[in-house]
């Protein structure tokens, strides 16, 4: 495999914050991603290491910027689909603004076979400061050789759309917006929700393929019988019969079409900004592998105190996680995020930066994240896991507490040996540990107490299995707890 450059260092392109590589996808010999916000889809013959960029001026006048930050490509034939949104041309102003007149929602297509690319689709609202819905999400749908588009991020134009792969002709099937879909069986489904602090996943909707009947399901409790706040939504996967809804603090996993509820199951909640966000999900070996991500978004200025909390508390690094149920194992541990998941030739490529998205009143005239492709051998996936620590202050779990939540964590200890949670107190307390597993169909966990006084507590969790969360019996504002993986 040929790769002339595997690190981009930001350059023009008028956002917010940093985009990042989006849309790694391997497909007869090319490797496609576009780069954000720099607006460049790149095509490389991994044989020969020719490359072909492309900048978006399909759309409109350079100078471009944006390209896609979710993830929203699709391969069909000889052709590679690839969508996203694209200032063309971009336009910045020093009050830390973009305008959004130029904001083009897209789908272009990729011919394998000839080298060239086509506009398919385009949509704009022309506006301001508003703009169409981002085209996050392409799932094809064999039964009637057309596209599914997912439209959550945007203000009019939002749900799931139709497009006609050969005219480019779209027709909208539902208005609820939604971020994400995977195919399962002979029904797409679809994440319904706005991503924002006090929403995320409201529904999981599926479209018949073969009668195009749609059926809406709540997403359903979890294992440890905990609450869970702001499950914004990430990735959805298929695997084993059934959707996996990867959401702020964990999962949720079933298929309601064969009887199954979706239930939750928390991972890596620690009541911040942690998320499986703006990276996508892909099945290798049989099962899912994604990512968790410490940084995705941020608010940059502390104007508001408990959002630039939130979004810039940083309880561990990015982890690169394998889902084979019962098992959940990380495979790898990175810095502030992963933003594309592919396989190629026995490789995993990774693309990973090293800065956040941030709000829109933060923009910038160029990309400031330092943006880089990591190849891993496939045998990460049977390897022993990646050593990890996770640092989390008890403040965030204390406020979720007083909400009526507060169950923390959903740690995988699968190939651990030495697992620990050494507790920080500022006074005696009791924790509660819940035990379980990613079992297909969901089992009930199993809960132990242990006394904890204050200052320096051990926690021993050699004795656990599977995965582990925790509940303080009471708030504890100013201790800490880190969480050991060896």
């Amino acid at each position: 495999m040929l790769l002339k450059n595997y690190r981009f260092p930001g350059r023009y392109g008028p956002e917010w914050g940093s985009g990042g590589i989006f849309g790694l996808r391997y497909h007869k010999g090319i490797l496609y991603f576009t780069l954000a916000f720099e607006a460049e889809a790149h095509f490389i013959d991994v044989k020969s290491g020719e490359e072909k960029t492309y900048d978006f001026t399909l759309l409109g006048e350079p100078p471009t910027s944006g390209g896609d930050t979710y993830n929203a490509v699709e391969t069909v034939d000889e052709f590679i689909y690839f969508g996203g949104w694209v200032h063309a041309p971009a336009v910045y102003r020093e009050d830390r603004r973009i305008l959004f007149y130029n904001k083009y929602s897209h789908v272009h297509v990729y011919d394998t076979a000839e080298g060239d690319v086509r506009l398919l689709w385009k949509d704009t609202i022309n506006h301001e400061t508003d703009w169409a819905g981002e085209i996050s999400d392409i799932i094809y749908d064999p039964y009637n050789d057309r596209l599914l588009l997912a439209r959550e991020d945007g203000h009019a134009n939002l749900g799931v759309y139709s497009l006609d792969r050969r005219s480019g002709r779209a027709e909208a099937l539902i208005s609820d917006p939604a971020p994400k879909g995977a195919r399962v069986h002979d029904v797409a489904f679809f994440g319904i929700g706005e991503n924002e602090v006090d929403k995320g996943l409201e529904a999981i909707k599926a479209l018949d393929l073969i009668t195009g009947r749609w059926e809406s399901f709540k997403p359903g409790q979890s294992v440890d019988g905990g609450p869970y706040l702001s499950p914004i939504i990430g990735p959805l996967a298929s695997a084993y019969n059934r959707a996996f809804a990867f959401v702020r603090g964990g999962l949720f996993a079933g298929n309601p079409l064969m009887g199954e509820n979706f239930t939750f199951y928390r991972l890596f909640d620690f009541y911040s900004f942690y998320a499986p966000y703006r990276v996508n999900a892909i099945n290798v070996g049989g099962g899912i592998l994604t990512a968790y991500n410490a940084h995705h978004d941020a608010v940059y200025r502390p104007e508001n105190e408990f959002m630039w909390t939130a979004t810039n508390t940083i309880p561990g690094p990015s982890v690169l996680l394998y889902i084979a149920p019962p098992v959940v194992k990380i495979v790898g541990t990175f810095g502030a995020r992963i933003t594309s998941i592919e396989k190629m030739d026995g490789k995993i490529l990774v693309a990973t930066n090293n800065a956040p998205n941030t709000t829109a009143t933060e923009a910038t005239p160029f990309d400031t994240g330092e943006r880089d492709i990591v190849l891993l051998d496939e045998k990460v996936l049977r390897d022993a896991p990646a050593p990890v620590t996770f640092s989390l202050p008890l403040a965030l779990p204390s406020m979720a507490k007083s909400v009526g939540a507060g169950t923390f964590g959903g740690i995988p200890l699968d190939g651990y040996r030495e697992p620990r949670a050494v507790f920080y107190l500022s006074g005696d307390n009791r924790v509660r540990v819940y035990e379980y597993d990613l079992s297909l169909p969901a089992g009930e966990a199993v809960s132990e107490g242990f006394e904890l006084k204050a200052g320096k507590n051990i926690l021993d969790l050699s004795s656990f299995s599977g995965i582990v969360s925790f509940e303080l019996e009471k708030e504890d504002a100013n201790g800490k707890v880190r969480i050991e993986l060896r």
